[in-house]
């Protein structure tokens, strides 16, 4: 059964707990109880307790046999007859409903009873699932065995039979189209066929399947109605099912039977536009006929807007992507309708084609399209009000201006800022100034605006509206930010970024960031600086005079302002809820180059022909010159999310990110360099505090790194249901990983003593510098937000070993950490 969150590696998972001290076992007994205690306020309704057709025999174990081609798990799902909740399924172990019966009932889960017609309904949905995957000769039968007074074990047991295959599939009914080779070039395409028989008989060889005939039947419907057969139905394809002629046991050929109908076009297209404000005058009108808006002058585009809309009719008219007269594409008709959907300054209030009713009518040759639009509210403001940990915790605010549909053409104007306060403790600061004694108080702001338009502009306008690039969006952002860091302070982050965003299909998305340019001015600490001269020295010149020593004046470098460009092609990858994440996959990969901007400004405008590796101050407002750095960046982000019953799922996430500098730069800016650490990273260690390889945060002279590799997996299992609104999780997960300095990052003394040894990548070493946390969690998931607290361990500790550390940390997050 479902024993996925201890039994595997249990070895192991005892090991951790007798390393823990006392005060965590302590922690961990008195967590359980609670959650034990949380049950009393959680009375769940399950299906199968004691009604009128119910007995007083309590379900207490549900098995299953015979079962050689499904798993256990799978038919789980099948099945009412279920017992209690069992606690991180533990079979036999229902603390719920023991509550119930110490309490008399006032508490707890009430018990699940036998009930004969459930356990009947349950035989038939085996069975019917069976026959959906192929093993059309199954039997279910069932065993009730009382193992105590009053206490029965439910047994289905299963005799699958033997799994029979579609040899043949073929299709009668396709009709001929107007371009050459298209109805041959449909069949063959299909993934369910191999070798041609004939004009339309296919090989198969695979396992029968409803679902594989049903997703055939949908290919089929989805083609014919491109092609303008709008009337098609799902009882226009039907699949007969028949047994191989020539007497092969377990063969079957399938023929799609179809009845296409007739071919219509579209018919007149009306838009109309409202306000915001009842009633709707629709005042202001146009039509449009002809070329290039309609196929011929015998079909009519009527568009009707209020003057409240402050729209222009070239907006609405410009989102059809289809013409009156043309042949019916119902792929056109959809995505028309979510071109309206995307602008983002107006909602749909109806889209038909027909006036009156739901359906189109098929008695005429054209089908006219009519869309009822609503403007969204012009002017609006909103507020936030967040809680935070990085370095401790802090507080924070926000506030948002948006101004839609600004100049009439769906743009969308924001301009937002907000700022934060963060204590941190004198134990955090210790870790950079051993003589740290007080607290303080880490603050950050930022101000940003932004200018979007829901099509692709230059130079990519040509692509807008094309299959694949009809919901392109361009963004313009421009930013202000300050910030405390931990070991340096972010005095000024300027930020101008140029994007273009396309979702390709619901699954594919890509987005190009054209100009990214980021002016950053920051400088460390006072206490890190102070460190660093301990460490380093200062040097005497000839002259006499007394400078830092060379080894430190490389490292402040990086907290000399800077200039870095980019040019960014992302690809996402996603079939998943992105705030449940319960299944599916996730995949993120970029591909960054940074540096060229201000390198061709340097070369060709600033000082032609000298290289000198650096820009003057931004309109020359301070004496600092602007370094930058060229260089190459990739990563790629990929998570999984399995299932593994309707209350609890695994999910894994891979990453790994390479950067490197070319030409003449060495490093990389600090602001695009990897980091490790966090609640969203590996928990365990905070922000910033991890790596690079095993160099001790307080030891870490260039912070980042430019590789970074990093691993993760967490099972998450709902133990309470539905109690102060949300579903509570429990999680235990482990998280490794690490960031390295690369190659080209060379950092030696005046005795050539490579100072970035413990932190460079080696092949035949970065194994071991891999840093491991694990632990349990607790996940509150309301229908849009999942708040998260991780109770983290060291468990490869870089400066104490393996189970060495003892320490439980805390992390907070809101959402998944992947």
């Amino acid at each position: 059964m479902d024993t996925v969150v201890l039994v595997p590696h249990s070895n192991r998972f005892f090991y951790i707990t007798l390393s823990l001290s006392i005060q965590s076992i302590l922690q961990n007994v008195f967590f359980i109880c609670l959650m034990a205690v949380m049950g009393l306020f959680c009375t769940t309704p399950v299906l199968g307790q004691q009604n009128e057709s119910s007995t007083d025999d309590l379900v207490r174990r549900v098995r299953f046999s015979g079962n050689n081609e499904i798993k256990d798990r799978t038919l789980e799902t099948l099945v009412r007859t279920r017992t209690n909740r069992e606690f991180l399924s533990i079979p036999g172990f229902t603390p719920w409903y023991y509550i119930w019966r110490i309490s008399d009932g006032r508490f707890g889960e009430d018990p699940v009873y036998l009930n004969p017609q459930t356990v009947a309904n349950d035989m038939e949905r085996i069975a019917l699932y069976y026959e959906s995957q192929g093993f059309l000769d199954v039997e279910v039968d069932t065993t009730i065995v009382e193992y105590r007074t009053d206490r029965v074990e439910v047994s289905f047991i299963i005799d699958e039979g033997a799994a029979y295959y579609v040899d043949t599939l073929s299709y009668s009914g396709i009709p001929e189209f107007y371009e050459e080779g298209m109805k041959s070039d449909f069949m063959e395409s299909s993934p369910l066929t191999k070798k041609r028989i004939n004009d339309s008989t296919f090989t198969a060889g695979w396992q029968y399947s409803t679902e594989r005939l049903s997703t055939e039947q949908q290919r089929i419907i989805s083609f014919l109605k491109n092609n303008g057969y709008a009337s098609v139905q799902r009882d226009s394809v039907i699949a007969l099912v028949k047994a191989d002629t020539a007497g092969n046991a377990n063969r079957l050929a399938v023929q799609y039977r179809i009845n296409a109908g007739e071919t219509y076009r579209f018919g007149d297209i009306r838009v109309r536009l409202a306000d915001t404000e009842p009633p709707d005058t629709y005042s202001q009108r146009d039509t449009l006929i002809g070329p290039p808006h309609t196929r011929d002058s015998t079909n009519t585009i009527y568009l009707a807007k209020e003057p409240g809309a402050q729209s222009t009719f070239n907006l609405l008219s410009s989102q059809l992507l289809f013409r009156p007269g043309d042949l019916y594409n119902h792929s056109l008709y959809l995505e028309t309708v979510n071109e309206f959907q995307n602008l983002g300054m107006l909602y749909i209030q109806r889209f038909s084609q027909n006036e009156n009713q739901s359906s189109p009518d098929f008695s005429r040759e054209e089908i006219p399209s009519y869309f009822d639009l609503r403007t969204l509210t012009k002017h609006s403001i909103s507020t936030e009000l967040f809680g935070m940990k990085r370095y401790g915790f802090g507080t924070g605010f926000g506030v948002d201006y948006k101004n839609n549909n600004v100049f009439g053409n769906a743009e969308n104007l924001t301009i937002g800022a907000n700022a934060s306060f963060e204590f941190v403790s004198p134990s955090v600061l210790e870790e950079i100034d051993t003589t740290a004694t007080q607290s303080s108080i880490f603050r950050s702001y930022e101000l940003r605006g932004e200018y979007s338009v829901p099509r692709l502009n230059f130079p990519f306008s040509a692509l807008d509206n094309q299959p694949g690039f009809t919901s392109g969006i361009t963004r313009y952002l421009l930013s202000y930010s300050r910030s405390d860091q931990l070991l340096f302070d972010i005095n000024s982050d300027v930020r101008f970024n140029m994007r273009y965003e396309v979702n390709h299909t619901p699954k594919f998305s890509s987005f190009l960031d054209l100009l990214e340019l980021d002016i950053v001015d920051t400088n460390p600490s006072d206490a890190y600086i102070r460190n660093l001269r301990n460490e380093f020295g200062t040097d005497t010149l000839q002259d006499g005079t007394i400078v830092d020593a060379f080894e430190l004046q490389r490292i402040l470098e990086d907290f000399n302002p800077q200039v870095s460009s980019i040019i960014r092609y992302t690809v996402r990858l996603q079939d998943t809820d992105l705030i449940k994440r319960n299944q599916g996959y996730y995949g993120e990969f970029a591909f960054s180059i940074g540096g060229n901007i201000p390198y061709l400004a340097d070369r060709y405008i600033f000082s032609p022909d000298t290289l000198e590796g650096n820009l003057p101050s931004l309109f020359n407002l301070s004496e600092n010159s602007l370094r930058y750095s060229r260089f190459l960046k990739l990563s790629a982000d990929y998570r999984r999310y399995i299932p593994l019953s309707p209350s609890s799922v695994f999910a894994w996430r891979v990453f790994g990110g390479y950067a490197h500098p070319y030409g003449n730069s060495n490093s990389i800016p600090l602001n695009r360099r990897f980091f490790a650490g966090g609640s969203n990273d590996i928990r365990g260690w905070g922000p910033f505090q991890l790596g690079p390889g095993e160099i001790a945060t307080d030891n870490v002279n260039i912070p980042g790194g430019e590789i970074k590799l990093a691993a993760f997996a967490e099972t998450r299992r709902i133990f309470i249901q539905n109690f102060l609104g949300a579903n509570w999780h429990f999680a235990l997960f482990a998280d490794a990983g690490n960031i390295w300095y690369g190659p080209k990052n060379d950092f030696r003394d005046e005795n050539n003593q490579d100072r970035l040894e413990q932190g460079r990548f080696r092949f035949d070493n970065f194994y071991k510098q891999i840093a491991v946390s694990g632990g349990p969690g607790i996940r509150l998931d309301w229908e849009y937000v999942v708040v998260r607290f991780d109770f983290p361990f060291r468990l490869h500790d870089l400066q104490r070993g393996w189970f060495e550390n003892k320490q439980m940390y805390f992390s907070f997050g809101i959402g998944h950490s992947f």
